[in-house]
C-alpha cells in the first residue's frame, strides 16, 4: 500500500511545542541484536564516509560501481534482484558495523529518536513547500496525515490557527454528495476520505470532529459499494482490498457500519488470500504487505477474521522480517521502513486474536504472556470470545468492534523481533530529521508517518494491555524514546481515537 511522498500546503504561522508534553525517564536498552558475521570486509572508518553511507550522499551510480566490485565471483552472474538485495543488505551491516565498534556510551547517542529535528521538519513542511510538490496535489488530505499523525505520535501539536487552516482546507475537500477529495473541487476518493477523516480525529476538538457530514459520506460510502461485495475506490475506480478497509474502516470510526456496508465485505477479502498465507490486492494476485494490513484489518472490524486463515498469514508476515531486521512487503523483495506499520501493524493485530488462532490450530489457548496469572488468563478468555468467536454480530456491537478490540487484553507474545525492528529504524531510516525508506533513499512524509507508526507498535508489543506503559527493556535506546501508542486497526494514536469514539457514540 505506498503512496507517493509528498509534503504539506498550508501557509500559516509556525506551531508552538506542547509545553505539557510529557517527561520521560532517561534509562537506555541497547539491543542484543548484532549483524551477521562480517569478518570478510575491513571496518569501515568513522566520519565522512560513515555520514555518507548512513544519509545517502554518495551518488547511486557510484554505490552501484563500488558495490558491484565487492560482489564476490560466485555472484558474478547474479540476477538484478540477488544484485540489489545484496548491496542493501552490504549497506545496512555496515551501518550496524559502524555503530558496534563504538563503545557502549557512545553506541547510545546513534539510538536516540531526534524528536525535535523531527517535529521542527513536520511543521514547516505542513505550512509551504516547493513548487516542484505541485505534480502531488491529489493527495492533499494524506500529507495532512501523514504529518499530524507524526506530529501527534511525537507527542507534540500544533497552534490554534495551523489547526483551523487544517479544518477550513479539508471543508473545501469535502464533497457535497459526501467524500473528500484530493483537493478542492476533485472527485471524491476513498483513499482521500479515510486520510482526511484520520486528519480531522488527529485535530480533535468539537469544530473539527462535526465538520464531518457523516450522512453525506454514508451516502458516499453505499455508491462506492460493488456487487462484488467489495468497494470502488472512486465513481469508475478499482475493485480491491484498499478500498473494502478504507471504506469500513472510515465507517467504523464515525459510528456508521452497517449490514448493508458489510455485506460481501468478507467475501471478497477471503478471496484475497492467497497461498502464501499473506492478502492480495485482488483475487488472484500477489500477497502484499500493505494489502494484507487492510484485509486482516477490515476482517476485524466486521468481525468475521475467524473466516482467514490465520495460521498461514502469521507464517507469511514472520518470513517478511529479514536479514536487516527491518520488514519486506512481498517475498523476494528490499526492505522497506514503511512495512514496519504495514506488517507490524498485522503482527499487532494478531496478538489479539490469540483465541480464534488457538482455535484454528486446534489447541487450547496456550500463546500467553509469561507474566500473566490465573485471573488475566480467565478474563481473557472470557472477553475474547464474546467479541471475536462469531462471523456476524449486532449492529450495535459492530459498531463498537473497534472500541472492543483495543479495550481487550493481548494474549499473544509479538510474533516479530520487535528489538531488532526498532534497531533497524533507528540506525538505518532515521535522519537528522524525518525518516526513509532505507539507507541510501531520501527522507519523506509518507515514510515518517509509517516508520514512527511501526516504531510505536514496536515499543508497545509487550505490553499487557493499553493501560500498561512499556518496560524499559523493551525499548531500544533511552526510554525519552518513546512514542504515543496508536490504534492498529485505524492507525489513529490512542487518546485521539477515544475522543472521537466519545463524540461519534452520541
Amino acid at each position: 500500500m505506498r503512496q507517493n511522498p509528498q509534503s504539506g500546503f498550508i501557509k500559516s504561522q509556525r506551531g508552538e511545542k506542547n509545553k505539557n508534553k510529557k517527561v520521560r525517564g532517561s534509562s537506555t536498552t541497547t539491543p542484543a541484536i548484532r549483524p551477521p558475521s562480517t569478518s570478510d570486509r575491513q571496518p569501515q572508518p568513522l566520519g565522512r564516509e560513515r555520514r555518507n553511507w548512513c544519509h545517502g550522499k554518495i551518488s547511486k551510480e557510484k554505490k552501484l560501481r563500488s558495490e558491484r566490485r565487492r560482489l564476490p565471483m560466485e555472484n558474478k552472474r547474479a540476477t538484478k534482484s540477488q544484485e540489489e538485495q545484496w548491496m542493501v543488505q552490504n549497506q545496512v551491516f555496515r551501518i550496524y558495523d559502524l555503530v558496534y565498534q563504538l563503545p557502549p556510551h557512545a553506541q547510545a547517542v546513534n539510538f536516540e529518536l531526534r524528536r525535535e529535528n523531527h517535529i521542527e521538519y513536520l511543521i514547516k513542511s505542513l505550512k509551504q513547500l516547493g513548487p516542484n510538490f505541485a505534480v502531488l496535489d491529489a493527495n492533499r488530505p494524506w500529507l495532512c496525515y501523514w504529518i499530524m499523525h507524526s506530529i501527534a505520535l511525537l507527542g507534540d501539536c500544533v497552534d490554534d490557527k495551523l489547526e483551523n487552516d487544517i479544518i477550513e482546507f479539508l471543508k473545501r475537500c469535502q464533497d457535497q454528495n459526501g467524500g473528500y477529495g484530493g483537493g478542492p473541487g476533485q472527485m471524491p476518493h476513498l483513499a482521500t476520505t479515510y486520510a482526511a477523516i484520520n486528519t480531522l480525529i488527529t485535530v480533535g476538538g468539537h469544530k473539527s470532529l462535526s465538520s464531518i457530514n457523516r450522512g453525506k459520506l454514508y451516502d458516499f460510502l453505499l455508491r462506492m459499494k460493488d456487487s462484488s461485495g467489495g468497494f470502488r475506490m472512486h465513481d469508475g475506480g478499482e475493485i480491491d482490498v484498499r478500498a473494502c478497509y478504507t471504506a469500513i474502516s472510515v465507517a467504523s470510526v464515525l459510528s456508521i457500519l452497517d449490514d448493508k456496508l458489510i455485506q460481501g465485505v468478507g467475501d471478497y477479502i477471503v478471496s484475497c488470500q492467497t497461498y502464501e498465507g499473506g492478502i492480495s490486492g485482488e483475487p488472484g494476485s500477489e500477497a502484499h504487505g500493505g494489502y494484507t494490513f487492510c484485509g486482516l484489518a477490515a476482517m476485524v472490524l466486521i468481525n468475521e477474521a475467524n473466516r482467514l486463515d490465520l495460521p498461514g498469514l502469521i507464517n507469511w508476515v514472520v518470513f517478511r522480517q529479514g536479514i536487516e531486521c527491518g520488514f519486506q512487503g512481498r517475498s523476494n523483495k528490499l526492505v522497506d521502513g514503511c512495512y514496519s506499520f504495514w506488517q507490524g501493524g498485522v503482527a499487532a493485530i494478531i496478538q489479539r486474536l490469540h483465541l480464534i488462532v488457538s482455535q484454528q490450530l486446534g489447541l487450547p489457548n496456550t500463546f500467553k504472556f509469561d507474566h500473566t496469572t490465573e485471573s488475566d488468563d480467565d478474563s481473557s478468555n472470557s472477553d475474547g470470545e464474546q467479541t471475536f468467536e462469531g462471523a456476524s454480530s449486532p449492529l450495535e456491537e459492530m459498531k463498537s468492534n473497534g472500541y472492543e478490540f483495543i479495550k481487550g487484553p493481548i494474549g499473544m507474545k509479538p510474533v516479530f523481533n520487535s528489538m531488532a525492528l526498532q534497531q533497524y529504524i533507528l540506525l538505518c531510516t532515521q535522519e537528522e530529521a524525518g525518516f526513509r525508506d532505507k539507507p541510501g533513499k531520501r527522507r519523506d512524509h509518507y515514510h515518517t508517518c509509517y516508520v514512527l507508526s511501526g516504531l510505536s507498535i514496536c515499543q508497545y508489543s509487550n505490553v499487557r494491555d493499553i493501560e500498561s506503559p512499556p518496560l524499559p527493556k523493551d525499548i531500544v535506546g533511552p526510554y525519552s524514546n518513546l512514542l504515543e501508542p496508536v490504534h492498529p486497526l485505524y492507525n489513529i494514536v490512542l487518546d485521539k481515537y477515544f475522543e472521537a469514539y466519545e463524540f461519534f457514540a452520541r
